[in-house]
């Protein structure tokens, strides 16, 4: 039998479950082993979107260099591909690698023995380094629509990494330095079966979300459904059912607080735009790579989150030569209260603060 839910109990579970109710987490590793991934975009509009994630959780006591601390110094957190996981969910991920390569990808690799070999002796002898450093002549090039075209020990190297045999071993600048993966990884690392691992992999996620689609509409990133899982539940006023996490559906019981928050738009909270749209009414698109005169709402607007309500988008760059986050504008999802303005005028003060800017218009 489904369980039923408001849409406001539907949002507030998924509010609690990405940790961005009133109660901050303590730690970074904790933000990430509960979110289980943060997505690396290059995008520095305002700052990186694993920082300003990260940000949006724990607020002014981090500090960027924590992460770099964590990733390289600390290695609790490793950068596998375009996420960054907890180095003790790694293995999980690695035992099911090869679910994200197309039938294509895994062809290419079994045609190249002796370019794979070669990257690998080489980063044994040399690592780590970067990808410019390694032999790039494969006997079959990797053939693309032109993103990968010329850069074959890249895409090399990220199906390894992808397969737990290469990792990155820090970065200089934005650029990933590449090595064994033995030397990255801890000896006694956890790889499950792939069954058990495809298990951990989506319990952990659909607790990370709270509330799920069984099969999301879209969910990039992300390719696998979540089946039966969890709770079932229905949603009024939405279409279809749902899943929920165990853990966060006997948390209704407990009083919601909320806050205010400032998104990236890679952030998990908002990143499946259809499940954002059905239980926030929350409509969003990423228009960086819209013409100027084609965007609503900004470059790289951030969508703004009060309470349980997802209620606008800030369109806003940080000026660093100036010493300014300019606020182009912001953008109201309908009529604002005065409490609301105020919060979130409050949270973009915080965000240029962090950024050690003032706010400028």
């Amino acid at each position: 039998m489904s369980i039923r839910l408001s849409r406001e109990d539907a949002r507030r579970i998924a509010v609690r479950a990405q940790l961005l109710d009133a109660e901050r987490p303590l730690s970074l590793v904790e933000v990430v082993d509960q979110l289980t991934l943060v997505q690396i975009d290059p995008t520095t509009a305002i700052v990186r979107s694993p920082d300003l994630v990260l940000w949006s959780r724990l607020g002014p006591a981090y500090e960027p260099s924590d992460l770099v601390f964590a990733l390289e110094t600390e290695r609790s957190l490793v950068e596998h591909v375009t996420f960054i996981r907890t180095m003790d969910d790694i293995g999980i991920h690695l035992s099911v690698a090869d679910e994200w390569l197309h039938p294509s990808t895994l062809s290419w690799v079994a045609a190249n023995p002796r370019f794979r070999q070669r990257l690998l002796d080489q980063l044994r002898s040399d690592g780590p380094v970067p990808a410019t450093a390694l032999p790039n002549d494969p006997e079959l090039p990797y053939a693309s629509t032109g993103w990968n075209d010329d850069k074959n020990a890249g895409r090399m190297l990220d199906v390894l990494c992808l397969r737990g045999e290469v990792a990155v071993a820090g970065r200089q600048g934005r650029t990933r330095l590449w090595d064994l993966a033995e030397r990255i990884y801890p000896e006694d690392l956890y790889r499950p079966e792939p069954e058990e691992a495809r298990r951990l992999r989506d319990e952990r996620r659909l607790a990370s979300l709270g509330i799920a689609r069984a099969k999301p509409l879209r969910s990039p990133g992300e390719p696998s459904p979540l089946g039966d899982l969890g709770l079932e539940a229905v949603v009024d006023g939405v279409a279809g059912t749902w899943r929920i996490d165990p853990d966060a559906y006997a948390a209704l019981e407990d009083p919601f607080d909320g806050r205010c928050a400032l998104l990236s738009p890679f952030d998990r909270l908002v990143y499946d735009r259809d499940r954002a749209l059905d239980l926030f009414d929350f409509e969003y698109v990423l228009e960086m790579y819209k013409p100027a005169a084609q965007r609503r709402w900004g470059y790289f607007a951030l969508p703004i989150l009060v309470g349980d309500r997802l209620v606008g988008k800030l369109d806003a760059k940080a000026d660093r030569k100036a010493g300014l986050l300019r606020v182009f504008a912001v953008h109201q999802d309908g009529p604002w209260t005065p409490e609301v303005g105020n919060a979130v005028e409050a949270e973009i003060e915080a965000l240029a603060a962090w950024l050690g800017l003032a706010v400028g218009r």
